[in-house]
């Protein structure tokens, strides 16, 4: 009956949702519809970097954030953790096809778009001028590919104590109020904080800086607090099961942020040349001044501290990706590598929060940073718009602001979102499901069924002491402070 509650109430609420957020978003006046064009335009070499691109970015859910995440956590919790990802993969793309789409990128008002490509109406072979030599399908598909990874982040703060029905219901009530919202104030026909289409505030987010890592990274933190530690947090030992699982995962990441950045140039010319260059040298001097302050300060560089430098480098240069220069990139990225060194120890730790993979500490603090230090390393000529260092110190104002409404909005929307779900499902898995772990308790199946088990001298990792030498309020042993 739970269950069935829990469903029947994510319907009636997305159905709700489309209402009000599609009558709420009449065209204004100023806005212009979004122009289709003729297929003729379409080019060949620019629409199979797309494709490919697309494929790459969904490569980074799954298995990219799935593998990586499912290595960090517990053995019981393996597969309940990788099935948040997977699942995302399905429900983002339906939610995506019926409206989603429509209310990021249809011309709307300046925080939300209509309701003329609601279930794809309207998105055929012909380019639209969002991307004018591709055809229109790929656009949407390729955006969809962005709005699948960005909930899935959020994840990461809530693992191995969120109930699966509360994962689904916040995850497409966020999609709905805070991604495509977002997506469309800063990168939709007229939005509020595009750049190129006369924003009120004319931030700089070439790829995600703010619509995803600031996001998701501040909505997980709301996430971690409302939720609760987990049982035993600070108390038992919590250590990654499966280090090995998580360097496979951001290798893939990896490899996929190639196309989450150099795609989003949405052509096969130099821009996507400079936006590749400058996330793997960032992705690369991170996970070096990572490994390096961890070594210092622990005495051990670890594979978890690398991993976790490069995904802070990659996910700091997003939002400059495509408008600085690889040397500026590689400041940026060694800035990430530092600040998300201590987002996800130091600040943790003196708070007392329980973000059980980091995912405020690597994507909020990297989020914010990288949308705030685009408007400093802006060069004017890689893509017309420049920061401090090309003479444009405005451009900072403008970033601060872009970053202060997409705080306001996260906070805002996952904070009443969270208090709906928890009223209808209820947030948090039982102790005795806790204690057992989600894998059994939710999903009837375990990760590792060996016949030979050889970690069945205790089915809970809770009742393991642990090593004399590793604090337990620690869950990464990367991440332990001097």
């Amino acid at each position: 009956m739970r269950i069935g509650k829990c469903a029947s109430s994510l319907v009636v609420s997305v159905c709700a949702l489309l209402v009000m957020l599609g009558s709420a978003a009449p065209v204004s006046a100023a806005t212009e519809a979004i122009q289709i064009s003729d297929v003729s335009a379409i080019n060949s070499g620019d629409t199979a970097w797309m494709l490919t691109s697309t494929a790459l970015v969904l490569l980074m859910t799954g298995p990219g954030l799935a593998l990586f995440y499912c290595g960090l956590v517990r053995r019981k919790n393996v597969l309940a953790t990788m099935m948040q990802s997977f699942v995302l993969m399905a429900a983002v793309s339906v939610v995506w096809a019926i409206v989603g789409y429509s209310l990021a990128f249809d011309a709307g008002n300046p925080f939300i778009g209509g309701l003329r490509f609601a279930f794809l109406n309207g998105v055929g072979a012909a380019p639209c001028e969002y991307a004018p030599t591709i055809p229109h399908t790929v656009w949407m598909a390729y955006q969809l590919m962005f709005a699948i990874i960005t909930p899935a982040l959020i994840c990461g703060a809530y693992a191995e104590r969120m109930k699966f029905s509360s994962v689904l219901m916040f995850s497409i009530g966020w999609l709905l109020v805070v991604y495509c919202p977002m997506a469309h104030m800063v990168w939709g026909k007229g939005g509020f904080l595009n750049s190129f289409s006369s924003g009120t505030i004319p931030m700089l987010d070439f790829a995600g800086g703010a619509v995803v890592h600031i996001s998701s990274g501040v909505s997980a933190l709301v996430c971690a607090l409302m939720l609760g530690k987990r049982r035993g947090y600070g108390r038992t030992s919590m250590q990654p099961h499966s280090v090995v699982l998580s360097v496979i995962g951001a290798a893939l990441l990896w490899v996929g942020w190639f196309g989450f950045n150099a795609g989003s140039a949405l052509s096969a010319g130099g821009l996507a040349g400079v936006a590749l260059v400058n996330t793997h040298l960032a992705g690369a001097t991170a996970a070096m001044a990572w490994l390096f302050l961890e070594w210092y300060r622990t005495g051990k560089p670890t594979a978890l501290g690398a991993i976790s430098g490069a995904v802070a480098g990659l996910a700091i240069i997003t939002p400059a990706s495509g408008f600085t220069t690889p040397m500026f990139a590689m400041v940026i990225g060694v800035l990430g590598g530092v600040l998300c060194f201590f987002g996800a120890t130091s600040i943790k730790h003196r708070f007392g929060y329980d973000d059980s993979l980091d995912a405020f500490g690597i994507h909020g603090v990297s989020g914010v940073a990288g949308t705030f230090l685009t408007g400093v390393f802006a060069v004017g000529a890689i893509h017309d718009r420049a920061g401090l260092v090309d003479g444009n110190p405005m451009q900072m104002a403008y970033q601060a602001g872009g970053i202060l409404v997409t705080v306001a909005l996260s906070v805002a929307a996952s904070f009443v979102l969270l208090k709906i779900t928890s009223s209808v499902c209820g947030l948090r898995v039982s102790d005795e499901h806790e204690f057992n772990g989600l894998d059994l308790s939710l999903h009837g199946e375990t990760g590792y069924n060996l016949e030979d088990d050889v970690f069945s001298s205790s089915e809970d990792e809770e009742m393991i002491p642990a090593p004399a030498e590793v604090p337990v309020e620690h869950t990464r042993p990367a991440l332990q402070p001097a």
